[in-house]
């Protein structure tokens, strides 16, 4: 039965062989000789915000306890993880390279820095190969999986990487916290330099004219107009009944004299309020706009200032936040490689190629013959 089969190997020529013979042996030297074992550990983590909409699932189950999933903050931290940042920060005084570059791990497995030149982006390409990060988009959460060939390694990069996630989600909310307070306080800053210019501009007016209000200066110029008007009509009226009955009276030209006095200040006082280019009308055009000015101002300053403490709560209320739904765990079994099922894949597709390449090679000869 043996030599049957060692026959029919024989017989078959070099394509058995290269397709499927020799891969099948190398495939057995290295998953069962050479392959070291690859410990995976797993921590899963969402972020939430108590002001962004949810998704369904365990999002619904987060909105009902008054948070929602941050969809944004979950790609920063997804993003971070897979970048070169986050390998410069977990290969702190070359960590990563001498945990995944000991010389107990199988050559074939290691990272070799003097075959790969030692550049920083041989280092980063076989990161990104240890370490994956999975986003279920129904339920928000983040899975992270390190690969590592000791327990403790995997479980220490994974435990490094979850908490620079938090940290990257703690960075972008602090950042946005400051923005929206800076540019409120912004705001408030120019609102209340304008209010102060206005102010001033207006103080300076007051006191350059001599007048606090013209308005209300002038009412009270027209209140002195008509009491002088009704003493000037009092006057005339006491003029007119000497003149009448005693022409004779000394008092007519006291009376004369009075009614002449009352009439040239009711046309100072008149003047002092309207017709000339000092009167107190000219001046309430001014003064009208520096006072719109002064009250547009102080409605915007406080307005800014509204604002400010809106988004001081805003800012307060805006918080993102990591929570851990599963801890990095320390595997005690190693999950990977998986050499029964390497062995028989690299064996099957073989056979496969082989069956593929056989047909196509007889249909050859038998078209050329």
């Amino acid at each position: 039965m043996m030599n049957t089969v060692i026959d029919k190997i024989k017989s078959s020529g070099p394509l058995l062989w290269i397709t499927v013979l020799i891969p099948a042996v190398q495939s057995v030297l290295y998953f069962g000789v050479f392959a070291s074992d690859v410990y995976v550990s797993e921590s899963q983590f969402v972020v939430r915000s108590p002001d962004k909409p949810s998704a369904t699932g365990l999002g619904m189950l987060l909105k009902s306890s008054g948070f929602a999933n941050a969809g944004d903050e979950i790609y920063a931290a997804q993003s971070y993880v897979l970048s070169r940042d986050a390998l410069l920060a977990v290969n702190k005084n070359h960590e990563f390279a001498k945990a995944y570059g000991s010389s107990a791990i199988s050559v074939f497995d290691r990272y070799n820095a003097s075959g790969m030149d030692g550049a920083f982006e041989d280092l980063y390409k076989y990161y990104k190969k240890k370490i994956t990060v999975g986003h279920d988009t129904t339920s928000s959460i983040v899975t992270l999986e390190v690969r590592a060939y000791t327990p403790s390694e995997a479980h220490r990069f994974n435990e490094r990487l979850l908490e620079m996630a938090e940290a990257t989600v703690n960075k972008l909310n602090t950042r946005g916290r400051q923005d929206l307070i800076r540019f409120a306080q912004t705001e408030v800053d120019e609102s209340r330099k304008k209010a102060q210019d206005a102010a001033i501009a207006l103080a300076a007016y007051r006191n350059r004219e001599g007048v606090v209000d013209p308005e209300r200066q002038a009412t009270i110029q027209l209140q002195m107009i008509s009491k002088l008007q009704d003493e000037l009509i009092s006057a005339r009226t006491q003029l007119r009944e000497l003149r009448a009955f005693a022409p004779q009276n000394p008092q007519i030209a006291a009376l004369e004299t009075r009614v002449s006095g009352i009439t040239a200040e009711i046309a100072d006082q008149s003047k002092q309020v309207a017709g000339g280019v000092g009167s107190l009308s000219s001046m309430g055009a001014q003064y009208q706009r520096l006072m719109l000015d002064n009250q547009f101002a102080e409605k915007q300053l406080a307005s800014a200032m509204a604002s400010l403490e809106d988004a001081r709560n805003e800012a307060r209320r805006k918080q993102a936040y990591v929570e851990r739904i599963v801890e990095p765990n320390t595997p005690d079994k190693a999950l990977e490689p998986r050499r029964l099922r390497g062995i028989f894949s690299t064996l099957i597709l073989g056979l496969a190629a082989w069956a593929i390449l056989s047909m196509l090679l007889a249909g050859m000869l038998e078209h050329k013959s």
